[in-house]
């Protein structure tokens, strides 16, 4: 009999299931507090709850896989350390194309001549003794290089020498624009192998921190960590490509509403702190997104689940507009501690600091916020930067980490890199305040909303006069949102809409008023046609409401809030290798391989040897992702053109996936 373990690390929470493989149940589940400090910690807690209400022996758990947010919330909240990038063969123009310039927040760009053409033959040699000593110098101010050069999916030459050099150079991790994707789009490549850089050492943190517990415990089976696209891979090659984790925690709650409800048709709603992801479920099964995984407006060349992804959780940041009159709200991007669960910790300096401010009817600006410490690569900061960080040495008020208003935007580049985050309120509180949530410290929440709430609109009234008033209209606007979510997801999907703006579409005024069931002089009605499954721990406490203003069904798993956890252990492992045959020339047939051209004079036999060698190396890669039994599809994508009657062939694309179910064995 095999029992799997799955485990899911998201922002706030890290969730453990155990599975009765055979007879498809959940036979124990635990949740406790994600602990950024240490997650090793927290990873542990659940482990062992779960491990004691299963009643299962370490001894018998046969496999063990992972599945995170934490990935897609650095992306979404715009965090993750400081990386370099390699540029090779581009312009400026290349730099600002796809938002790379936005991606790298000003981290530093190495621009070199070299690159291949379109052909896969040089362009121009590379200057290895200039790249030698930028390398050098920026060695100890990042914690990542990123490379990308022309048109190096066609031939990696270029990019596979300055790997080795900052290799031998720097010991920094190092991610090649190729290793990522086959596609042609140098910057769109660039972009992903600069995400991927940057996450490299929050994923590899996270792997080391399992892979620590398991040991401490004796549990001796494979570690597999879910890719974007719901498959599994073994934890040391997502080490070398984080980036593939990105929408992880997603694609499993995917895979673990299909296996929680059996639903066919549904749209998938997964809240968690950051984000909320939606996805449509057609058929049993999700829709890949053919241009690749879109998080945080930066579009990857990752392969991933269709899903959007959008900065609002329990955990998000209100926002109270104080333009206009009446003033309005609004919720996210980014993840803020809440109040109530930074006060079990430090109740003390948390309820001192509430009361004082209470004490004064003049509203501060940073009332009710404070800024707690993290770990992480220091180097990079500016003068300031590091003023503002060495004075943030525990949880404290805001106000007693600022002395200027100049030091604002100093503290915002600190929570940027991860080195900060803020606690202040967020609908967790909200729900503490209404009595929904229970967990944390409602007195402290109920401070800190009374507090927000002395803020003043633009007609010089406050936002609410008592706690609870503005935790409803908090709770109200996370509904409000979650709708638009949905709505968004709906339009996007359905074809009718195709080539309209799905934001616009869900929230045009018809639209808004079909779901209020609008009846005049023209009567309109507008509901979802699909139920919703929605998952995450605070599902229960908001998406009755979402369900009633979309008049749909609205189903709440037994176990939702582990949704991730359940769908990390019930996935398959996946692996494709991907190449190219170009022809320079009519009867002669290039093979753009991995490491070098080979050319032949027909076109079957150029075919036949590319699909040869890439079977092999997807069959390589499955395994070394963990998987047995594999089964192989190939995919030939010709292109031809028609001139004078005759075919002519311009080009051929030819993908083989290796899947099979994961290596379960001990040691």
């Amino acid at each position: 009999m095999a029992f799997f373990l799955g485990v899911d690390t998201g922002g706030t929470y890290t969730d453990a299931v155990i599975v009765d493989e055979a007879a498809n149940l959940v036979i124990g589940k635990a949740k406790s507090l994600t602990t950024r400090a240490d997650l090793a910690l927290g990873i542990g807690r659940a482990i062992d709850a779960a491990l004691a209400q299963s009643g299962v022996t370490t001894s018998q758990i046969a496999l063990v896989s992972l599945s995170t947010t934490l990935a897609t919330n650095a992306l979404v909240e715009g965090q993750g350390g400081r990386v370099a990038l390699i540029f090779v063969g581009f312009d400026d123009d290349d730099l600002d194309r796809g938002g790379l310039t936005e991606a790298l927040k000003g981290d530093p760009v190495v621009r070199a001549t070299g690159g291949h053409t379109h052909a896969g033959t040089e362009a121009a040699p590379l200057d290895l003794a200039m790249l030698e000593a930028e390398i050098t110098a920026l060695g100890p101010q990042v914690m990542g290089f990123a490379v990308a050069a022309r048109f190096a999916t066609r031939n990696p030459a270029h990019e596979l020498a300055i790997r080795d050099l900052i290799r031998r150079v720097t010991g920094r991790p190092v991610t090649c624009s190729h290793e990522l994707s086959a596609q042609l789009n140098g910057p769109k490549r660039a972009l992903t192998a600069v995400l991927n850089a940057r996450l490299i050492g929050m994923i590899d943190r996270l792997v080391a921190a399992c892979e620590q517990h398991l040991r401490v415990v004796g549990i001796e089976a494979p570690l597999m960590v879910v890719r974007g696209d719901g498959a599994l891979i073994s934890a040391a090659m997502v080490r070398e490509r984080p980036i593939e984790t990105i929408l992880s925690g997603p694609a499993a709650s995917i895979v673990g509403a299909r296996w929680l409800t059996g639903a066919q048709d549904a749209l998938v709603s997964d809240i968690g702190g950051t984000t909320t992801d939606v996805a449509l479920l057609r058929g049993g099964l999700p829709e890949i997104d053919p241009q690749g995984a879109r998080v945080g407006g930066f579009r990857t060349m990752v392969e991933a689940v269709a899903m959007r992804t959008t900065g609002l959780g329990g955990d998000s940041e209100v926002h109270l507009i104080t333009e206009g009159l009446t003033g309005g709200m609004r919720l996210g991007p980014r993840r803020l501690i809440p109040v109530a669960l930074l006060a079990t910790e430090h109740a003390k300096m948390v309820h001192d600091t509430l009361d004082r401010a209470l004490a004064t009817e003049t509203a501060g600006e940073f009332d009710g916020r404070f800024v707690v410490p993290m770990s992480g690569q220091v180097s990079g900061l500016t003068p300031r930067e590091t003023t503002v960080l060495a004075r943030i040495t525990q949880a404290m008020p805001m106000a007693h980490a600022l002395t200027t208003r100049l030091e604002v935007a100093a503290l915002e580049r600190l929570v940027s890199r991860g080195l900060v985050m803020i606690a202040g309120v967020t609908p967790s509180d909200a729900s503490h305040v209404l009595g929904g949530l229970t967990s944390w410290d409602a007195v402290a929440s109920e401070k800190a909303v009374r507090l927000l709430g002395r803020r003043r609109n633009g007609a010089g009234e406050r936002f609410a006069n008592d706690a609870a008033t503005l935790a409803k209209s908090i709770v109200d606007q996370l509904t409000a949102q979650t709708v638009d979510c949905l709505l968004e997801a709906a339009f996007d999907e359905d074809d009718i809409f195709e080539g309209s703006d799905p934001t616009m579409l869900a929230k045009h005024a018809l639209t808004t008023a079909g779901l209020s069931h609008h009846k005049g002089v023209i009567a309109l009605s507008t509901r979802l046609a699909v139920p919703v499954i929605g998952l995450g721990a605070s599902a229960p406490s908001y998406y009755g409401a979402v369900g009633r203003r979309l008049s749909c069904e609205m189903i709440l798993p037994e176990h939702a809030g582990v949704a991730n956890a359940i769908g990390a252990v019930v996935g398959q492992v996946s692996q494709r290798a991907q190449g190219l045959i170009s022809s320079p020339s009519e009867g002669r047939y290039t093979v753009h391989f991995a490491d070098g051209l080979e050319h032949y004079g027909d076109a079957d036999a150029a075919m036949a040897a590319l699909e040869t060698f890439l079977t092999q190396e997807a069959q390589s890669r499955a395994r070394a992702a963990g998987a047995e039994d594999l089964r192989i599809t190939v995919q030939r994508d010709l292109r031809e053109a028609e001139i004078e009657g005759r075919k002519m062939f311009i080009e051929a694309t030819i993908s083989v996936t290796a899947a099979g179910r994961p290596r379960v064995a001990h040691g």
